[in-house]
């Protein structure tokens, strides 16, 4: 038998996955900007590449935060 969905803590769990999406842009930028000297062309536009991906899954949780929260209401 399948478990009962349970999604009462989904706005939450969505809001910490986007605090740390958030966070790993910052460290991210932080490493460019610290070792942009020694790093290859190619390993600076993989992690800039990166960036845009977790910018891109950022907005994806706040449309569904707001999804969850209006399906709460």
């Amino acid at each position: 038998m399948a478990k009962p969905d349970d999604r009462s803590d989904n706005a939450e769990k969505l809001q910490e996955m986007l605090q740390n999406t958030e966070e790993n842009i910052r460290e991210s930028q932080a490493y460019i900007a610290a070792h942009s000297q020694e790093m290859s062309a190619e390993e600076r536009a993989n992690l800039e590449e990166k960036n845009e991906r977790r910018a891109e899954s950022i907005e994806g949780y706040r449309s569904e935060i707001k999804d969850e929260v209006s399906e709460a209401e």
